[in-house]
């Protein structure tokens, strides 16, 4: 943090921050976003009722890195290894950092990592550690929008982010890349 910064709070993930009159969330952990397709082009996607908007939300699988107590020094790759298999039940092959990006400037310093997880193989059910309640959806990929419309009018709250990745699998538009993003240890 600059000079003119202070923290007014801080807590076990996050802390709120004050600079130059600006009142931001500041978060203690990178996070990765998993961009998963199923050998049957399914894209992976999880549903799970969340706490600040106190409804349920349709999302791509992600997770924290590092956040576990022994894995303070996890990569960004091997986290959304392990998250995604967590979450899924699914195990990739090959894993590919595509984009660092912030997910809501205004609001917190918060930036995600999408990753391209590849070769998948099936391992279990998914559903999450036993702090989550998680259901996992495969969705076909010609059926997506169609699918995300339903969940959206049965009032299920739809991240964004699930936009972005399809953008990139369905218009053979590559995301922008720098050496930081292939590490994926940033």
């Amino acid at each position: 943090m600059s000079q003119d910064a202070r923290i007014l709070y801080s807590g076990r993930y996050i802390a709120l921050g004050s600079r130059n009159g600006w009142e931001y969330v500041l978060r203690r952990h990178r996070v990765v976003v998993i961009v998963a397709w199923t050998p049957d082009n399914e894209l992976l996607l999880v549903e799970q009722h969340r706490v600040p908007i106190d409804r349920p939300t349709i999302e791509l699988p992600a997770g924290l890195v590092g956040d576990e107590a022994g894995m303070e020094r996890e990569s960004l790759l091997e986290a959304a290894g392990r998250e995604l298999e967590e979450e899924t039940g699914w195990r990739a092959g090959a894993l590919q950092a595509l984009m660092h990006c912030p997910t809501s400037a205004g609001l917190t310093d918060e930036e995600v990592t999408f990753i391209s997880a590849r070769e998948l193989v099936r391992t279990g059910s998914g559903g999450g550690d036993d702090s989550e309640d998680i259901t996992v959806h495969r969705v076909a990929r010609d059926n997506i929008d169609t699918w995300l419309g339903e969940r959206y009018r049965a009032g299920l709250a739809i991240d964004p982010k699930i936009y972005t990745a399809l953008y990139w699998s369905m218009s053979g538009c590559q995301p922008p890349t720098s050496d930081n993003d292939q590490s994926g240890n940033r």
